[in-house]
């Protein structure tokens, strides 16, 4: 997992509530386990005018230009600002996976369902909670300015703004630590690498019948 420390990056507004994770990957899309290859299909339904297919090829589908992912002036947007309830719905890991492989890295929002919030951290995003009004003053400012970036960083837990302001947000100091570090469930067990390898020689000398 690629570590977390500050981004700059260009802002997309999300203006609607209680986006569940069927909208953010939409079912007929989880046909794999890899994190990878689900970018195109973000957000499915509301990018593109046809249904989409598994194993279709997003790059000659119909775009809806209303759609804010599809507007020019968002274009590399790594910060997405979002309403209340974000990631509602099933507990399909593919949603983080999507938009990581979109290029969202932070995502900004009042609040979030519990599992999506916690399958951001375990897979490099960074979701921020933010007051309600505070998270409208940044969608007046979005829309407001093309081009509209934040700076967020993790070691310090605050947002700036371009104008100079500072936004503080709380987070777990473990969720940080892992982020900071980049270390997933996985990179978190092989920091005790060591020690699991001295435990196996050690039962596999006390009980080698285990073992046969």
């Amino acid at each position: 997992m690629d570590k977390f420390t500050q981004l700059q990056g260009l802002v997309a507004p999300m203006d609607r509530a209680n986006v569940d994770t069927d909208m953010i990957i939409p079912k007929q899309f989880l046909k794999s386990i890899k994190r990878s290859g689900f970018g195109p299909n973000l957000f499915d339904e509301l990018r593109y005018l046809d249904e989409g297919q598994p194993d279709q090829d997003c790059s000659g589908r119909p775009l809806n230009p209303d759609f804010v992912l599809n507007q020019a002036r968002y274009q590399g947007a790594s910060v997405l600002l979002a309403r209340q309830n974000f990631g509602c719905g099933s507990s399909r890991e593919h949603a983080p996976w999507a938009l990581l492989d979109f290029g969202f890295r932070c995502v900004i929002a009042p609040s979030y369902a519990d599992i999506f919030y916690n399958n951001c951290f375990k897979n490099g995003i960074l979701p921020i909670v933010l007051d309600e009004a505070i998270v409208d003053s940044l969608f007046k400012e979005t829309e407001a300015a093309e081009g509209y970036q934040l700076t967020v960083d993790l070691e310090a837990k605050v947002i700036r703004t371009p104008a100079g302001r500072e936004i503080a947000f709380d987070v777990d100091d473990f969720r940080r630590h892992c982020l900071l570090n980049g270390l997933d469930d996985i990179g978190l067990t092989l920091e005790n690498a060591e020690q699991i390898k001295s435990y196996e020689a050690n039962r596999k000398a006390q009980s080698p019948w285990l073992f046969s």
